[in-house]
């Protein structure tokens, strides 16, 4: 019993150590990310496009 003790206290320790992003921060990380993969996204379907279009002409 006294070793599950011990464990949630070095649990609640550890947790009083970890840093939790504030609102404002996860709002700019997800802003960031969903620009970013949409950047990426119109990308490739550009680039399917032109291989695409490029490979009817050939055939």
């Amino acid at each position: 019993m006294e070793k599950l003790i011990n464990y949630f206290k070095l649990s609640k320790a550890e947790l009083a150590k970890v840093f939790f992003p504030t609102k404002s921060q996860v709002k700019n990380a997800f802003i960031t990310v969903a620009v970013v993969v949409t950047v990426i996204s119109l990308f490739l379907a550009f680039v399917d496009f032109i291989m695409s279009f490029s490979l009817k002409s050939i055939l």
